[in-house]
């Protein structure tokens, strides 16, 4: 049959113990130039994937006898090439989550939109032939390298360390399905450019890559700025917009700091995901999206979901697929290369010559705790290059002295002022008593919290504070946290 559909043709195999659907799902899938075989339940279609190799498997959850969930378990175990789609239970999160975390591709809920399902098998064909190639003897062949825009993500992650490898390699596997991504990670660690690899070695890579500040969004325009609104939906409305989940059809929606999304967006954004429709502000009728969802956060979900903070069911939908991106303090033996991809890159954009490290730079760079991650050593390099004589840098050049460089690892603060060092002799008093006992507070907490982790909790408690109270002598002294301990606070604990 000739295909009406700009889409290749594709075999597909359908099951589903209802006759009516098997046969709508069949005659859609049809009109668009697809080979079909519908069969009603789980020993059919082991027999159908036995005799012939399919592009694309559509499994009803339930069947007579036994779940589409164990088909897709054993085409995974036999290595097979075929993408699932699973159809779950209308409203069944659950399910939903279980079958991605399975391997699925991507996963329908009843009742089946049919405009979603061709999407879905559309989606599904380009994924599972793009990277493939074929042999000589003409089955397919996994293909090693992700696409050219995925191959240039994935080299702006710079570094060689376990834990980059592992990102790198797990950014390839999860790129080609639909399953939505939970990157985790302290500020300053590169979440974004994951995301963004996650998009380029997708199937997905030639579309939009939408990327979403949810804490920078006013809460009182947050679903305007999401799903639309049209003409007159509130003052200042002058014409129809688009939101960011049109903006990103056919391609992903990042969204960054999800932790800071508030509850009430957070009940409308998991029925957008559950149901893949939206309805702009103002409109009256809903439009099927088809976007994947990548989000990232510095804060600790767990902890939000356990003080209410965060949806508990929408954490679950998130995070299907979860990736890590790691602090600098557990990659240091990246540093240099990171060094040198940075100092690359902010010459190229100001048009000079790369300028050489001293060993005396390379070792105070060492020295740092650098708390902010790459972000704050891309900082630190970009204010070194604005006083560097363009030729080298030395210590002078990041606004520190040789004098002034620590022994010990610690965020970097300005020099305090002469008569509150905590060198003094014994006897000698300091001429600004508050800075001095400041300093000294601050050298204790300091100590307390790396022996402990940065777990402010467990801080507060070996110098018998309450969780408050440290909090806000951290506050008061200017203490930089990693981003990633992040601890929910008790409500009636009072600082004294």
């Amino acid at each position: 049959m000739p295909s009406s559909s700009p889409n290749p043709s594709a075999s597909i195999l359908v099951v589903d113990d209802e006759p009516d659907l098997r046969t709508l799902y069949e005659l859609t899938l049809l009109r668009e130039g697809h080979a079909v075989v519908a069969v009603g339940d789980l020993t059919q279609a082991r027999e159908a994937v036995e005799r012939d190799r399919f592009d694309i498997v559509i499994s009803d959850m339930r069947l007579p006898d036994g779940l589409g969930l164990e088909l897709l378990r054993e085409l995974a175990a036999a290595q097979r090439t075929e993408k699932c789609i699973v159809i779950t239970a209308y409203g069944s999160a659950e399910n939903a989550v279980e079958v991605l975390k399975a391997g699925a591709f991507d996963y329908l809920t009843k009742p089946v939109d049919l405009k979603q399902l061709r999407s879905a098998v559309a989606s599904a064909l380009r994924s599972q032939r793009a990277p493939l190639a074929s042999g000589a003897s003409g089955e397919p062949m996994r293909a090693a390298p992700p696409p050219p825009a995925g191959v240039q993500s994935l080299a702006r992650i710079v570094g060689r360390s376990p834990s980059i490898l592992q990102i790198k390699s797990r950014i390839e596997k999860v790129a080609t399905s639909m399953a939505p991504v939970l990157i985790l990670g302290e500020s300053g660690t590169g979440k974004e450019l994951v995301a963004r690899a996650v998009h380029d070695c997708s199937h997905r890579a030639s579309g939009p890559f939408v990327a979403v500040n949810c804490g920078a969004i006013p809460e009182n325009l947050i679903e305007a700025e999401f799903f639309g609104a049209r003409k007159g939906a509130y003052t200042g409305a002058t014409a129809d917009r688009e939101g960011y989940f049109q903006a990103a059809r056919g391609g992903t929606l990042f969204l960054d700091e999800i932790g800071d999304l508030p509850l009430a967006m957070q009940a409308k954004l998991l029925r957008v995901i559950q149901e893949r429709r939206v309805r702009a502000l103002g409109g009256v009728q809903e439009e099927a999206v088809d976007v994947r969802l990548v989000s990232a956060t510095h804060r600790d979900l767990p902890a939000l979901v356990q003080s209410g903070q965060f949806r508990q069911d929408l954490f679950y939908r998130l995070n299907v697929i979860g990736l890590r991106t790691p602090a600098l303090r557990e990659r240091r033996d990246d540093l240099d290369d990171l060094v040198q991809a940075l100092l690359e890159r902010l010459c190229q954009d100001i048009g000079q010559p790369v300028p050489q490290l001293t060993p005396q730079a390379r070792d105070w760079l060492w020295r740092r705790e650098l708390p902010g991650n790459v972000r704050e050593l891309e900082n630190l390099l970009q204010r070194a290059l604005a006083l560097s004589d363009g030729h080298q840098l030395d210590v002078p050049d990041f606004g520190e002295s040789f004098d002034e460089t620590p022994t010990d690892p610690m965020p970097l603060r300005q020099p305090a002022p002469a008569g509150t060092s905590d060198t003094l002799p014994p006897d000698a008093i300091p001429s600004d008593l508050q800075r001095y006992l400041d300093e000294k507070e601050r050298q204790v907490l300091l100590k307390a919290l790396r022996e402990c982790d940065y777990n402010r909790t467990a801080a507060a408690a070996r110098l018998g504070l309450n969780l408050r109270q440290m909090r806000y002598r951290i506050q008061r002294l200017g203490i930089v946290m990693p981003s990633g301990s992040v601890e929910p606070e008790p409500e009636d604990d009072e600082a004294r």
